[in-house]
């Protein structure tokens, strides 16, 4: 059986492909959103909750594990630790799958790129205006945490649960943007334009997750980006193509079961 933790867009694509090599798969999503999304492919389990140690051993054992691919998010790092020690210790065969970075070959003094959200206070202390925070809700409790001078909006998904913890942390409603991404420039323009935004608050999400409209929105309209680093993680093996990812899935499946 192969396990996969996904947690962006690219889950799609993956199983897709991999479908056509074998449907003995066991997918991991963090949340009930993402394994809907993936419902159409062909897998024996779907688990839909975050997974400590314990319980990625649990899976790996209940379902005969050889090989796990780690395709969540490129911020989710402690999804990513906590797999590569669980694989050393069941001596399971590890893969990680990484979207590229967009800012690679990007230089511009409006980009600031910082390690964490308690730097923010500085990035932003010589911006004057509004602030546009598309890190995700996760984050928005803490950013408001930080007394930051400016007025901060929060563009999140928008479902109950997460609009409820927004406003349960004291973020008020007319600060809240609730709307599904990825966005073509057109949204980015007139986001930036009706909230006359000044600076935003960004992971590096890759083109996938609709970075290099997100930039160039925010170069076109002057408003500064302010790109939260990708967290360090040490994997023994990565790809940031799918279809090498599938070709390595293919030769060890086959090495694996054959």
């Amino acid at each position: 059986m192969i396990g996969f933790v996904l947690g962006t867009s690219e889950g799609n694509e993956i199983l897709e492909k991999v479908n056509k090599i074998t449907d003995n798969i066991v997918v991991s999503t963090a949340t009930n959103y993402g394994g809907e999304l993936l419902k159409k492919y062909k897998f024996k389990h779907l688990n839909t909750q975050p997974l400590d140690e314990e319980k990625f051993k649990k899976l790996i054992e209940d379902f005969n594990i050889k090989l796990f691919v780690d395709a969540s998010h490129p911020y989710a790092k402690e999804v990513s630790k906590t797999l590569i020690k669980t694989c050393d210790d069941l001596n399971i065969e590890y893969v990680r799958y990484e979207r590229k970075s967009h800012l690679d070959n990007i230089c511009d003094d409006k980009i600031i790129k910082i390690d964490s959200y308690e730097e923010l206070p500085a990035a932003l202390k010589d911006i004057e205006g509004n602030v546009l925070n598309t890190t995700g809700s996760n984050n928005a409790g803490l950013i408001n945490s930080l007394n930051i001078k400016n007025r901060i909006l929060h563009r999140v998904l928008p479902l109950p649960n997460i609009l409820q913890k927004l406003i349960d942390s004291g973020i008020k409603i007319e600060d809240i943007i609730a709307i599904k991404g990825p966005f073509g420039k057109e949204i980015n323009d007139g986001i930036i334009k009706e909230y006359k935004i000044k600076a935003i608050i960004t992971k590096d999400s890759g083109i996938e997750g609709g970075m290099k409209e997100k930039i160039e929105s925010a170069l076109e309209n002057n408003t500064k980006i302010i790109v939260i680093n990708r967290p360090v993680v040490k994997y023994k093996r990565i790809y940031e193509n799918i279809d090498d990812l599938i070709e390595f899935i293919s030769i060890t499946y086959n090495f694996l079961y054959y």
